[in-house]
């Protein structure tokens, strides 16, 4: 294992594919770095373009610190932003953004160069923009012949509309010469397939418990104890994994129990104000994450009925054992189907309260005694 492949976590058949470009010396001109978030694309990409610089360029240490760091002209990074006040599309990314914007971008990317699982997240930035594209071409017209490669990283770049996805096919159709792209995203299927023809596919698998446990307590300072709960719940994203933290996993299954025993035993009202304390700002992404964890509840039902393994909410088995002893007939599995219907109607932008009310009577559909 190389330097740089001792820096990513797991992805063993990602590092294999990698590692067979650098063998045969010739590395495809563009990637597309696809899976769930949070499972170490940019990571892996950033620690793929040190490798290729040192393995083809002999780029010195000092180099690979500048593209560790994000630093141009090595390393391009784009990513969603918001639009600023009268901006058009011959305005430059930033532009027309104000300070306090700007700012925010600034940090966000330091932040990025510090910890490469950092989720950059700035407030209104829901697209990328044609302008980013066009920065882009800014960049690989601009020659520097001392420097061998240089890498662009499209962060979501599932987030291009088709104008800046169709500015961005022309740039992969006649890259120059050293140029890499990567373009890293969770939704492969929002790319054109003219993009996705000229990149070479790579698909990212979720990471175990035990590495989601490690990265939470070296790179964000959690607790064990806090790592190893919030890990079990992730299914296998970091990103999930740091949604959970911050919203205080431990009080969020305790309510989940709660809301659970009131949609069993019929007590409708009950359950649906113990939700919207759980959901405390109307979000379809609480409503997913809370569907989420009643599927893994589910899970834990059949599992203690057939006596297998651990439990997701092991410290609630004791209420496992009683639902089965009172419920022995509930049909478990279709009312994980209903929740699964649920989750896809979410996101068709239809009512919560809606979504919140089949949802309790779904569970209560649970409640069949011996």
């Amino acid at each position: 294992m190389n330097e740089f492949w001792d820096n990513v976590t797991e992805q063993y058949d990602v590092k294999k594919i990698l590692e067979e470009f650098i063998k045969r010396k010739r590395v495809p001109h563009a990637f597309i770095f696809s899976g769930q978030e949070g499972v170490g694309k940019f990571n892996t990409a950033l620690q793929f373009s040190k490798y290729i610089s040192k393995e083809f360029d002999s780029s010195s240490q000092i180099i690979l610190k500048k593209i560790n760091s994000l630093q141009e002209p090595y390393v391009k990074l784009i990513f969603p932003l918001p639009r600023g006040k009268g901006e058009t599309a011959e305005d430059s990314a930033t532009e027309k953004l104000n300070k306090d914007q700007i700012d925010l971008i600034h940090n966000e990317m330091k932040f990025k160069a510090a910890n490469p699982y950092h989720r950059i997240n700035i407030e209104g930035a829901n697209t990328i923009k044609i302008n980013s594209i066009r920065d882009i071409n800014k960049f690989i017209t601009t020659s520097f012949s001392d420097i061998g490669f240089r890498f662009i990283f499209i962060i979501d770049s599932h987030m291009m509309n088709e104008q800046a996805q169709n500015a961005l096919l022309k740039n992969l159709e006649e890259p120059p010469k050293g140029i890499i792209f990567f373009l890293l995203t969770n939704e492969k299927n929002k790319l054109l397939p003219t993009i996705i023809s000229r990149c070479w596919n790579i698909e990212f698998n979720p990471l175990s418990v035990m590495t989601i446990k490690n990265i939470l307590i070296n790179y964000h300072s959690i607790t064990e104890k806090n790592a190893d709960l919030i890990a079990q719940f992730a299914k296998g994203s970091l990103t999930n994994a740091l949604g959970l933290f911050n919203a205080d996993i431990a009080d969020t299954l305790a309510r989940t129990i709660s809301f659970l025993r009131y949609s069993i035993g019929g007590r409708f009202y009950s359950a649906y104000r113990e939700f919207n304390e759980i959901v405390n700002v109307k979000s379809i992404e609480d409503f997913r994450k809370i569907i989420s964890f009643i599927k893994l509840w589910l899970s834990d039902v059949n599992r203690n009925k057939y006596s297998e393994g651990k439990y997701y909410f092991d410290d609630y088995s004791d209420i496992l054992s009683k639902f089965n002893e009172k419920y022995s007939k509930s049909d478990v599995d279709n009312v994980f189907n209903s929740l699964n219907l649920l989750e896809e109607l979410s996101k068709k932008n239809l009512n919560l309260n809606v979504l919140t009310l089949n949802l309790i009577f779904d569970l209560a559909s649970l409640a069949i005694r011996k």
